[in-house]
């Protein structure tokens, strides 16, 4: 990474890459790699809300872009947001996220119902008064030679609070080049009188960019399985015997293992006790929990399968990338999930189902032709390409 305290003279690549979660993490690799077959030799500087070193977990190191601000406010820099549902992440879900695993049930006990004062911590934490600190427009970097958006998300915009989304479009009106990765935000900014180019997610690309290091990554096991993840808030007992019950089904049905994984550690993700406490629940023992956190051996998981399903939006774009079945579970905010599936999806596939249809709609994907999936897959990587390609950097 280039020094953030060295003069500028490199683009920052932008995104919630500072917390550990599958999909933000790998949107700074495509964003750098993309870059660098443009510009060899480019030396970005990866930035987040907070400086993080994640680069145990295959991330990067990352700079916390309000010090970047105070040092390169009036420098002609070149910003990218590099991916992921940004436009809708406000200061207070920003900064739980933010918190280690461990304190962030008592932050959310302390503030949660009080907004007064969940709104000057969440201000004390990230050093802004922004309502959204992932979305960075000229009021930060006035002098700024490109402010573009890759891909980003906002599923949801149309229904947050005013204060947030005007802040949003008012940042977004600032911009040089903005794509997003499905048609409800796109439509969303289009009422706003905002254009956006409509590209796949970054994540389309990893199997192209990276299959070399993923396949090198550790190995998973010999016998063929299914990749299954859900996030934490699947917990209660009635739903963990409903998912057991599903796993069962497929193992019967299809002869396959199941290999839960986590797509990321940070709050309000995933949480290797509530996988115990279902594979308990399970008849058959052909179940396997992978405690990798590395994001290259995530991939390595997803692409040695023989499928993908999960609530993870990033668990089905990379099963997509390597022409996999794949399924999104139905629970709580499914927004962004169901917006994708519904913009980038092969006909026919199955999108974001109900958690008792799983069995049935998982050997519905696993019946499409993978090359029809493969080529799909490539055709994905192709369109986002063409929308990096478009931001002019």
């Amino acid at each position: 990474m280039a020094n953030p305290r060295a003069a500028h003279n490199g683009p920052i690549i932008f995104g919630a890459f500072d917390r550990h979660n599958f999909g933000d993490m790998l949107f700074a690799h495509v964003a750098a790699r993309l870059l660098e077959e443009r510009l060899p030799g480019i030396e970005p500087v990866f930035a987040g809300c907070a400086q993080r070193d994640l680069r145990a977990f295959g991330g990067h190191d990352v700079a916390a872009l309000p010090q970047l601000a105070a040092r390169w406010r009036d420098e002609p820099v070149t910003l990218i947001h590099a991916g992921g549902e940004l436009l809708t992440c406000d200061a207070w879900e920003a900064a739980v996220m933010l918190t280690r695993p461990e304190d962030a049930q008592s932050c959310i006990a302390r503030y949660g119902s009080r907004a007064e004062e969940r709104r000057v911590w969440a201000r004390a934490q990230l050093g802004t008064d922004a309502h959204a600190p992932y979305v960075i427009g000229r009021e930060t970097f006035p002098c700024a030679a490109s402010i573009c958006f890759d891909a980003i998300g906002g599923a949801t915009l149309d229904l947050r609070d005013a204060a947030l989304r005007d802040e949003v479009l008012t940042k977004l009106r600032t911009a040089d080049a903005i794509g997003v990765r499905d048609t409800q935000t796109q439509a969303t900014l289009r009422g706003a009188g905002i254009d956006a180019r409509l590209v796949p997610d970054p994540a389309a690309l990893v199997a192209e960019l990276f299959d070399e290091r993923i396949q090198a990554a550790r190995p998973v096991g010999s016998r063929g399985y299914l990749a299954i993840q859900f996030s934490a808030d699947f917990g209660d007992e009635a739903t963990l015997a409903r998912i057991a019950h599903q796993l069962d089904l497929l193992v019967e049905s299809t002869g396959l293992g199941i290999a839960l994984f986590r797509a990321g550690a940070a709050p309000w993700h995933d949480d290797i006790a509530v996988y115990e406490r279902m594979t308990a629940r399970m008849r058959h023992a052909a179940v396997k929990i992978f405690d990798s956190l590395n994001v290259w051996d995530i991939c390595a998981l997803i692409a040695r399968s023989e499928g993908f399903a999960g609530s993870s939006l990033h668990g089905r774009i990379v099963a997509m990338a390597y022409g996999l079945p794949r399924v999104n579970l139905q629970h709580g905010d499914a927004h962004k999930q169901r917006a994708y599936a519904s913009t980038w999806e092969i006909a026919n596939a199955p999108g974001v189902v109900p958690i008792d249809i799983l069995h049935a709609a998982m050997r519905d994907a696993m019946s499409i032709r993978r090359e029809a999936l493969r080529r799909h897959g490539a055709m994905l990587a192709r369109a986002h390409r063409a929308g990096f390609e478009a931001l002019h950097l």
